[in-house]
């Protein structure tokens, strides 16, 4: 990332001569800030700049066949929910694509993800503070009538610099109807891929392959209402270092997934299982964190929006996991008894993940150590079932309402000693109401309730029973107003029955957003697609602003 300052002024100049024969360019702007202010009831720390700053501009320019881009980011210094390492400005992104003839060459930096992703996935994610981004050089091509290969080689980001690992890959995908002509109301499509991770072997002790390989084959089947999706994956021996500094994990790892689904009007179900084992892949042997994990294993838990409903969310283990989920999709018919006037939607979810058969925490070097393929056993990790019901009222009024019982081993889960608080049952209730006032004026009130009980002896315990209210009202379509309190109100230390009390209000005008606030987080767990991080306790106010051109 070096010459910044000179790529910066030669991209726009390029940008300026471009433009001046009607291309196009296209942007948006991010900014967040947020204040710190010392807390000691919620154990919130201030931070020494007062204020802290997460802000980025992307700038893209297209033209026929052509498309360049760049992403200015400024973090001064980052938010305390982020990595230390994100600090500073600079331009970390940025790229130049163009096409020809059924070929897509791309320079630079480019995201990436071959099949499911779980032998490699390049994405950014803003809200982990995610951004692995490839750096290098990636061809796309249509090979024939429904035949598509994709291949790259560059290195990953890592902040504001890239890891040492270097990865080249190769992916294909056949669309058998389009390939034959096949005159069938079944579609098959099958694909494969290839990943090679390079790293130089500077282990004094140890002998590490300097090359490590990864593969993965998969189907989808599509007939009307029914869609198959199964990929399965295998990981050469990939020695990384175990939580002992002598010793090093020498076993292969595999992984699949399978999904069968089933839809219709007014009807869905869907049902999947995967499993993992020892399946991490790291840009960096030598390093951990988010920022270098290389591959996704698709999470099984259902993506809860409602805050104590994700209270308790669970973290997808990549080295060894064995879940399933079931969800339902019904809308009981208009005009019926239950359906009423509008009709009546139900979700009924529910999933469950396991340890493996054999141990995945325990160092096992064996290249042909192989955990059980399927046992619900073992140590359970997390459980959740919940059912959903939306419902329109009439014009004014509609509702959604939610049940649920979690399970949530938080010695595992969060890295804590066994025994420390143990495994976590919880059962939530949320009430979600909106009423149109009139024209353009809506208000919109949760109510959620959170019960919680310690299955078993802990020398801690847990934070207990919640209960949170929040009220927010819009003017469509320029402002909102919200305001939440959380109530810790089931806590055993009485000084800890706190409220975490939360206001904002924004405004909106065509492609910009302004919204203020302030108020107080508790510590704890954030996930995005089974992805997580410790967002740490604050107190402060925040600043949100974006815009797109």
């Amino acid at each position: 990332m070096k010459n910044i300052s000179l790529g910066f002024i030669l991209f726009f100049l390029s940008i300026n001569i471009f433009a001046q024969n009607n291309g196009e360019i296209h942007g948006d702007f991010d900014l967040n800030m947020q204040s710190y202010i010392e807390d000691a009831t919620i154990n919130a720390v201030a931070a020494d700049e007062v204020i802290r700053n997460n802000s980025f501009l992307n700038i893209i320019f297209t033209k026929n066949n052509f498309s360049a881009g760049l992403r200015y980011e400024s973090y001064l210094n980052a938010l305390l929910d982020y990595d230390d390492d994100f600090k500073g400005n600079g331009i970390p992104y940025r790229f130049a694509t163009y096409s020809i003839e059924g070929l897509e060459v791309t320079a630079g930096n480019f995201y990436e993800q071959f099949g499911s992703g779980l032998i490699f996935r390049s994405y950014e994610e803003k809200g982990l503070g995610i951004d692995n981004a490839m750096d290098g050089i990636r061809l796309k091509y249509k090979l024939l009538k429904g035949i598509s290969l994709k291949t790259f080689i560059g290195k990953s980001r890592t902040y504001f610099t890239y890891a040492d690992g270097i990865f080249r890959g190769i992916d294909g995908e056949i669309d058998l109807n389009e390939t034959l002509e096949l005159q069938s109301k079944t579609r098959y499509i099958f694909g494969g891929s290839f990943i090679s991770r390079y790293q130089q072997r500077n282990n004094p002790v140890f002998e590490l392959p300097q090359n490590v390989g990864l593969y993965a084959g998969r189907l989808n089947i599509i007939n009307g209402g029914w869609n198959y999706y199964g990929e399965y994956a295998y990981k050469i021996n990939d020695p990384v270092n175990s939580i002992q500094e002598d010793a090093v994990n020498y076993a292969s790892g595999n992984a699949f997934t399978s999904s069968l689904t089933f839809s219709k009007k007014g009807f869905g179900i869907t049902g999947e299982i995967h499993r993992a084992d020892n399946m991490l892949l790291l840009s960096d042997r030598d390093r951990i964190g988010k920022a270098y994990i290389m591959n996704y294993i698709p999470t099984l838990s259902k993506p809860h929006a409602y805050t104590l409903l994700a209270l308790y969310p669970c973290a997808t283990q990549a080295m060894g996991e064995l879940g399933v989920q079931l969800d339902i999709f019904y809308k009981i018919k208009k005009g019926s008894l239950l359906g009423g006037k509008y009709g009546t939607k139900l979700n009924l979810n529910f999933s469950r993940i396991n340890g493996l058969k054999g141990g995945t925490s325990i160092l096992n070097d064996n290249v042909n150590f192989t955990p059980e393929i399927l046992s619900f056993n073992e140590e359970l990790y997390y459980s959740d079932i919940n059912l959903e019901v939306n419902k329109k009222v009439n014009k004014r009024i509609r509702y959604n309402f939610v049940i649920a019982n979690q399970t949530y081993n938080k010695d595992f889960l969060e890295g804590k000693t066994p025994g420390e608080y143990g495994v976590i049952n919880s059962t939530i209730g949320v009430l979600d109401l909106s009423y149109k006032i009139k024209k353009g004026h809506t208000l919109r009130m949760e109510v959620q309730t959170l019960i919680a009980k310690q299955l078993e002896t802990a020398s801690k315990k847990e934070e207990g029973d919640w209960v949170m209210a929040l009220a927010e009202y819009t003017i469509s379509p320029n402002w909102f107003f919200t305001i939440q309190d959380m109530y810790n109100y089931g806590n055993d230390d009485e000084s800890k029955r706190l409220h975490y009390i939360n206001i904002n209000f924004g405004f909106l005008k065509g492609a910009n957003r302004f919204s203020i606030g302030y108020g107080k987080k508790r510590e704890g767990i954030f996930c995005v697609g089974g992805v997580c991080k410790l967002v740490p306790s604050s107190n402060g106010l925040n600043l949100n602003i974006t815009s797109s051109f």
